[in-house]
């Protein structure tokens, strides 16, 4: 089994989108609720860095970022969002696909990553913390899930050791 990585593309959405409907199905990725359009997926993402990850030539993951604010200074700031479809998790793509984007995210100028994760999910603070990621610590209580259930999520960030150091 090889991964490999190339850019994210417009006529990747249908996998990406099946993968995400997954995610959002697992009920510890994320608290949305619907795969959203292209458009709007698009529009809320930052145009570089977005990765899919495929497995024996089928996409199994992707990676993309998500600016934290317009404003200039946090420009070199961005939250991280890795979604794996349910064949592959478990096979080592998560971890690859996160350090393929990290150091992408560093070639971009960008100082800062930063991920909100389920305390649920553990295997994905255990991949992020492989990474670099440290874990700041946990907003209690940050989100009503769509079940009416208070979800608490763990904030993990990676401060590039090459990018901002001066």
């Amino acid at each position: 089994m090889e991964v490999t990585f190339r850019p994210l593309v417009a006529s990747d959405w249908p996998a990406v989108a099946e993968i995400y409907r997954q995610g959002i199905e697992s009920g510890n990725a994320t608290f949305e609720t619907e795969v959203p359009e292209w458009e709007s997926w698009d529009a809320a993402r930052h145009p570089d860095c977005r990765i899919v990850a495929e497995l024996d030539g089928e996409v199994a993951g992707y990676a993309g970022l998500s600016p934290v604010s317009s404003r200039c200074v946090y420009g070199g700031v961005c939250e991280v969002m890795i979604y794996i479809a349910e064949s592959a998790r478990g096979k080592g793509v998560g971890g690859k696909l996160l350090r393929h984007l990290v150091a992408g995210t560093e070639a971009l100028g960008i100082w800062t990553l930063q991920a909100g994760i389920f305390p649920e999910n553990k295997a994905s603070i255990r991949i992020f913390g492989k990474a670099g990621f440290k874990i700041l610590g946990t907003h209690e209580r940050l989100g009503r899930f769509h079940d009416g259930r208070w979800r608490d999520v763990v904030m993990m960030e990676r401060r590039s050791e090459v990018v901002g150091v001066d």
